[in-house]
């Protein structure tokens, strides 16, 4: 009995029998029509099998979309928030970022085998997988070489909420040290709105005023967020 009651209170109680046959049917809908054919709830009740193979997984799925609105921001959510919600333990946080980890590693290496300006559409979903339904801003930058190919992809910083602290000279030390000819900025606002604002410009255009006396291009600024993305390129503000 006393292990019985353990299992109850850690969440570990075996679900119902017939719950063993939705896995299964779940699992053959998948391979059969692919994961189009697959809601949310349910993709996230596939990943969340291994983690806890004897428990209903279905109530969890549907309260972590509840909570964090859709699979993307389920995968992005930090750990911290992940662990907020009932049932929701270590093994399944590191099934969800392994997750997430795989989907940033497969878009950036689409960016790296070919010339970024060429892959333009590539290069925004890889900005948007890496930091799009972060909870704190980030600024990132994209080395490339004179062939317009990534030397190297680096976080620069970590802010919070609504600021990141950008040093334009160091933005430009590190091309230098890379010999890199041209960057391009990426960061992302929390809110989900890529809207950028009179900052984000300012800021752009003082790494712009540093970097091109030494041959270095800015190509673009891109900012995004869960409602889409922004370039000040393309907004011709830059």
């Amino acid at each position: 009995m006393v292990g019985k009651k353990r299992e109850r209170e850690h969440g570990l109680a075996e679900a119902p029998p017939h719950y063993y046959g939705h896995r299964e049917r779940l699992r053959e809908r998948f391979r059969e029509a692919g994961p189009d054919a697959l809601s949310d709830y349910e993709f996230l009740e596939l990943l969340l099998f291994r983690a806890q193979p004897r428990r209903d997984m279905k109530p969890i799925a549907k309260a972590l979309l509840e909570k964090f609105g859709s699979f993307a921001e389920v995968i992005s959510a930090p750990e911290k928030r992940l662990a907020e919600v009932d049932g929701v333990g270590e093994a399944s946080i590191t099934e969800l970022k392994i997750v997430q980890a795989a989907a940033s590693r497969l878009v950036r290496g689409q960016v790296r085998k070919r010339t970024v300006l060429s892959s333009w559409s590539a290069v925004l979903d890889y900005c948007r997988t890496a930091q799009a339904f972060a909870d704190r801003e980030q600024f990132r930058v994209l080395f490339l070489d004179k062939r317009n190919q990534l030397i190297a992809d680096e976080l620069q910083q970590i802010g919070t909420v609504d600021h990141t602290p950008v040093y334009p000279r160091e933005v430009v030390k590190r091309a230098l040290e890379l010999s890199a000819s041209a960057i391009i900025l990426v960061h992302n606002h929390p809110s989900g709105d890529p809207t950028p604002s009179r900052a984000d410009i300012q800021m752009t255009q003082q790494i712009i005023a540093v970097a091109n006396p030494l041959g270095i291009s800015v190509h673009d600024h891109i900012i995004v967020g869960k409602d889409g993305h922004s370039s000040l390129k393309g907004l011709k503000l830059v």
